[in-house]
């Protein structure tokens, strides 16, 4: 079972949907209201903001024409299908003009090879809607393994994460009559065996944590009620979750307990004749499993076996023997200053490892012989400004790997490679979705605040004349450890690139792109220096004329909505526009809205007069003031969205319109955090960002 940072990252930011959680004091606060995600007085002010901004951005031939062109290449039939092998076929979830929900859908290797394979539908994501009258969005399916007949299949209404969970027969295309079904909730549901779930969910109003996810996991036996699910492991209330798995791996299976105390801090234990049995490591490291050998990737150095091991290193011990008291570690990667550990995942005998170079993609297979020692090797002959993304082809009977390589020009390119050797088989590529043979790439260096140097990827036009009038789209995230890199957008090519513009992508602490300090450099207490460091790629851009304040936007969502919003209000003088997408806002009452508390290993506890001290200048909707000119800008949001509440953009745009200040707002009905729940939706919400954006910063006559 592999329990990677992106695991967690996937399991952490999702929630059960709900307005909010224990209320917070708020009584300063005239928009509360605002938060009342489905009551009739806001979404009639919803409505009237998505007809004011649909108004000036959406009604003309030049919206529809790009609302059309994004269409067009999010439905394209050429785009690469992603598959997941299952037993002898692969899978692969479909989304196109004629099915906007999407199809699952399977073919076998040798059809997948061809330019046009045969697929053959598995599960009609719209025909289903349409036969229950439920707007259904996919949300994934788990298969039984090894014998790969069932799945859970996870469904939600208009995208939110909380999702129901229906049991599905590979074999005969249908649901299992009286099979196992979870109502609608945030739940985990893994298979133990055929006959058996981990559960954790809403069983009561007792078994979900304060962060509102599952804090008890049962054993549900096939045929009993739900209610006569039998307790396994459980988590004090003020974690964030727990969850149980097997491993199934063919003569290694293996069950485990995982308790996430913070966003930051695990415990994982075996389960074991009816007993927990805790791995001894560090909190803060991340453990998972694999065949014989447990790993174990550290964000703070351990002291382990007389050796101590730095922050960011990825550890190997044999299971069997770390279990029993031993502690002989092998390093299977050791960060440098500029060096990262990406992602790792195994084949059936080896490992694929990414690793960042100055946020430059390398990737190594690494080995373990006879005697346990393990040996490495760099896949060579990859290109160098590219993002690589590798992952097993089937981790219980293949030494294959997955080789996707991306970057900001280049249409992305998927290979198949074996750990056996170098060979790569090159099996699909995007086509060109826009005319790149104008643009070049490069990367440079902001000096932030405090004397850090903070690197960013430009995209810009060949012979650009530096002299700050080029319409500029800087983006960043700095937030939970994740790297912003290269890759190739159709979206942006179109929307952005072929009309002149310059694409900045800043790699601002905060992020993973240097290893855990780099992200432990700006949370908490530190949460400011991702912001000076995005500030400083702007005024880096500024001093060397690639732009202009005039001329210079900034997009962000989520934790990058975070970002942006304080660009607004800490640096409005740098940019010319700006585009808030999904954000939080309201540092105040985050914790208390959705998924909110979980993230307090990242932003701190606003309930805490410490935290609050330092949180607080960089609390956005805290910080708006009358008379102070802001950046034009457009927030969006979503109704469905259950993860980070819609109240956060809602009560903004009141406020600074309260104030006089000019800013529009979009809330789309459906899409959950992701803002879109279909094709159509997305190039809507992507039209009108890029729409807002061109007519603010270009050039007349551009």
């Amino acid at each position: 079972m592999k329990l990677t940072r992106m695991f967690f990252l996937f399991l952490l930011m999702t929630t059960i949907a709900t307005t909010s959680n224990a209320a917070a004091p708020a009584d300063d606060d005239p928009y509360l209201w605002l938060e009342d995600v489905l009551g009739a007085k806001p979404l009639e002010w919803v409505k009237q903001e998505n007809v004011k901004s649909t108004g000036e951005l959406a009604g003309t031939p030049e919206f529809k024409a790009l609302q059309e062109r994004f269409l067009k290449i999010l439905d394209s039939k050429d785009r690469i299908p992603a598959v997941s092998k299952i037993g002898d076929e692969y899978y692969n979830f479909w989304r196109d003009a004629e099915h906007p929900r999407g199809i699952w859908r399977r073919t076998t290797l040798a059809e997948y090879r061809k330019e046009n394979p045969a697929w053959e539908t598995v599960l009609d994501v719209d025909a289903l809607g349409k036969a229950e009258d439920v707007s259904w969005v996919w949300k994934g399916a788990e298969v039984l393994r090894p014998e790969c007949k069932r799945c859970l299949v996870s469904l939600s209404r208009g995208g939110a994460d909380a999702t129901v969970v229906r049991e599905f027969d590979l074999e005969t295309k249908q649901f299992v009559p009286d099979g196992f079904s979870l109502p609608e909730s945030k739940s985990d549901a893994g298979w133990k065996d055929r006959n058996h779930l981990y559960v954790g969910m809403a069983f009561d109003s007792t078994t979900m944590t304060t962060s509102g996810y599952p804090r008890v996991v049962k054993l549900w036996a096939r045929g009993t009620p739900l209610s006569a699910a039998t307790p396994v492991t459980e988590t004090p209330p003020t974690d964030v979750r727990v969850f149980a798995f097997r491993d199934h791996t063919p003569g290694f299976e293996r069950d485990f307990a995982y308790r996430i105390m913070t966003f930051y801090s695990t415990r994982l234990f075996q389960l074991r004749d009816g007993k927990e049995v805790k791995v001894d490591k560090p909190d803060d490291a991340i453990a998972d499993v694999w065949r014989e050998w447990i790993f174990f990737q550290l964000r703070t150095p351990w002291t382990v076996g007389g050796h101590t091991y730095p922050g960011g290193s990825l550890l190997a011990a044999k299971f069997d023997d770390f279990m029993a008291g031993k502690r002989e570690m092998q390093a299977l990667f050791t960060p440098t200053p500029r060096t990262s550990l990406a992602g790792y995942s195994n084949t059936r005998h080896a490992m694929v490892m990414e690793v960042l170079d100055n946020v430059r993609s390398r990737v190594y297979v690494l080995r373990p012989d006879d005697s346990g020692h393990w040996t490495t090797t760099l896949v060579k002959g990859l290109p160098e400004f590219s993002s690589i993304g590798a992952r097993p082809v089937d981790p219980f009977d293949s030494d294959g790997y997955w080789l996707t390589i991306t970057d900001f020009l280049t249409p992305s390119s998927l290979y198949l490679g074996s750990a056996d050797n170098d060979a790569r088989e090159k099996l699909k590529q995007t086509p060109a979705f826009f005319d790149a043979s104008h643009d070049a790439v490069s990367q440079h260096e902001a000096v932030s605040k405090d004397g850090t140097k903070i690197p960013y990827f430009e995209v810009a036009p060949k012979g650009l004349k530096y002299d700050g009038s080029a319409p500029t789209m800087l983006t960043g995230y700095g937030g939970f450890e994740v790297s912003e890199l290269p890759y190739y957008s159709g979206i942006r090519g179109t929307g952005w690139l072929e009309r002149g513009g310059v694409y900045v992508l800043a790699n601002i602490r905060g992020g993973g792109e240097f290893g855990p300090a780099w992200h432990q450099a700006a949370i908490k207490q530190n949460r400011e220096r991702c912001y000076e460091d995005f500030a400083a790629v702007a005024k880096d851009l500024i001093a060397r004329k690639v732009t202009s304040p005039a001329h210079l936007g900034c997009i962000g969502g989520s934790n990058g909505g975070l970002l942006v919003g304080n660009m607004i209000t800490q640096y409005p003088q740098l940019f010319g526009a700006v585009v808030c997408e999904q954000p939080l806002l309201d540092m105040k009452r985050y914790s208390h809205l959705l998924a909110g508390a979980s993230w307090m290993g990242e932003y701190g506890d606003p309930d805490n007069p410490k935290d609050w001290a330092y949180m607080k200048p960089w609390s956005p909707y805290q910080n708006v003031k009358k008379g102070v000119k802001y950046p034009r800008t457009l927030f969006t949001s979503s109704t469905r969205d259950d993860r980070v509440h819609p109240g956060h953009a809602r009560k903004m745009v009141a406020r600074m319109q309260a104030d006089g200040d000019d800013v529009l707002y979009y809330e789309n009905v459906e899409g959950g955090h992701a803002g879109a729940a279909d094709s159509k939706q997305q190039a809507f919400m992507s039209a009108l960002a890029y729409t807002f954006l061109w007519r603010q910063l270009g050039r007349p006559g551009m």
